[in-house]
């Protein structure tokens, strides 16, 4: 695996990346987006610039690696006590993070970086995962769960299109799509 694919590097490599995305994080909030470097990353992380260069290749891959690294969650998502009020609860919380100022520029650094390294594939994986938990919650409390494909399909994909194209985001949108899904889920059963 190389530098480049690593997602949780250890030792060494571990503090060098917490080193350089808290300097990208840094400069991201002191000056225009346009004007960070990587050689002032490379100064304000304590790094050479060779380090970022061959570690992420160019400041698009970096900008895009420090994105992933603030959508992975700090915990699990809520848990509400029913399938479908934490599936309710988790887009919310989802569909204001990703439309936020912050969360917009996550998904534009990861979208302009569609390289060969997954960056995009890692984000739906990170989603993926947060809608997993919730499935086996449900399951573990003996209630039905809509198959995760179909809550990024008609639930994920539409609050992530209304953002990259600028539309307004309706809670009650997503949450007649989270009824209809759970809807089909009572009507098989």
């Amino acid at each position: 695996m190389t530098a480049k694919t690593q997602t949780r590097p250890g030792g060494r490599s571990a503090r060098v990346q917490a080193s350089v995305h808290a300097a990208v994080e840094k400069l991201q909030h002191a000056m225009p987006r346009d004007a960070v470097t990587i050689p002032a990353i490379a100064e304000e992380a304590g790094v050479t610039p060779s380090t970022i260069y061959r570690r992420w290749g160019d400041l698009r891959e970096l900008f895009a690696d420090v994105a992933i690294q603030r959508l992975r969650p700090d915990s699990p998502p809520a848990d509400t006590g029913g399938a479908r009020s934490d599936l309710e609860a988790w887009t919310d919380q989802y569909a204001e993070e990703m439309a936020s100022g912050p969360g917009r520029k996550m998904i534009q650094d990861v979208l302009i970086s569609q390289g060969e390294d997954g960056k995009a594939s890692a984000c739906c994986d990170i989603t993926r995962a947060q809608l997993e938990l919730l499935a086996e919650r449900a399951r573990g409390r003996g209630e039905a769960f809509p198959c995760v494909d179909d809550v990024l399909d008609q639930v994920v994909a539409p609050i992530i299109y209304r953002i990259l194209y600028d539309q307004p985001l309706d809670e009650s949108r997503w949450r007649r799509f989270i009824a209809r899904l759970f809807e089909e889920i009572a009507d098989k059963g």
